[in-house]
């Protein structure tokens, strides 16, 4: 996926908003309800684009959440959930499947003898976007059993999405603290402070405990770490990740750090 974006220049590598998605869509159009088509070099250097901006959104998303800590919870909140949205979406593409809402398709990219392709599916009813692209992580092999990734069930307290759905949807929340001017060393203390927190089981965030941001933050923060450290081992001196996995508009304080021993054995790589 990667190997046609090391001889480009890393600034000018993304291609225009809605390319992969334009891409897939018209193969769609010419194609059976259920068929294949080639993973050109083209679309392969899109879903690994697609991934990397995915994860960027990740990145940005986290820093709003620990930014509106104080400011507004109910927003920490969301952005937060979103955080880890985008980073399992970045994960996604990256093992090669796309959702297409609006042609309910769903696009995978398969072995067929001794080529690849992206098989088109038709999307089905339980095929929602959370839903479908948090239980596909959670179910590949290479973050199989990996506790950080889970299915979404909105059905149960202790998840993502069900936290998420008491800022969005509850009534009464009632959380508004005086507002403040949003302040730097606020940020990098925050920051700081999520990537050295020690625990011994993965916090899920837990509705009935809203807004429970410390949760929400640090398990989007593992997520979007261990994405960049998975691409930092396949995509070795990859000129283009390279510039990509530091992006410029962070803080100094973002290192992408975890502590250590602390599940150390969820960032190296499986045998």
């Amino acid at each position: 996926m990667f190997h046609a974006l090391n001889s480009r220049s890393a600034a000018v590598s993304f291609p225009a908003p809605d390319t992969l998605s334009g891409l897939l869509s018209r193969d769609v159009d010419t194609s059976s309800s259920s068929s294949s088509v080639a993973a050109t070099p083209q679309r392969l250097t899109c879903f690994a684009t697609a991934a990397v901006e995915m994860w960027l959104r990740s990145v940005h998303s986290f820093l709003i959440s620990v930014s509106l800590t104080e400011a507004s919870p109910i927003w920490s909140s969301v952005a937060g959930y979103y955080s880890s949205h985008y980073s399992v979406r970045a994960f996604a593409h990256l093992f090669g499947v796309f959702q297409l809402h609006r042609k309910k398709r769903i696009v995978r990219l398969e072995e067929e003898g001794n080529r690849l392709v992206f098989r088109i599916e038709k999307k089905q009813g339980n095929h929602g976007e959370h839903k479908f692209y948090w239980r596909f992580v959670s179910e590949h092999p290479q973050l199989a059993g990996d506790p950080f990734f889970c299915p979404n069930r909105e059905d149960q307290s202790e998840s993502d999405v069900a936290h998420r759905n008491k800022a969005n949807y509850s009534d009464h929340v009632c959380r508004f603290p005086v507002f403040r001017p949003l302040e730097e060393q606020l940020l990098n203390n925050r920051v700081e402070k999520i990537s050295k927190i020690e625990f011994s089981a993965v916090p899920v965030p837990r509705a009935d405990q809203f807004p429970d941001l410390d949760s929400v933050q640090i398990i989007a923060y593992h997520r979007l770490v261990k994405f960049r450290q998975l691409v930092d081992e396949l995509c070795k001196g990859n000129r283009f990740w390279m510039v990509q996995r530091n992006p410029s508009w962070c803080p100094e304080v973002m290192k992408f750090s975890v502590v250590e021993p602390v599940f150390a054995a969820l960032y190296a790589r499986k045998a």
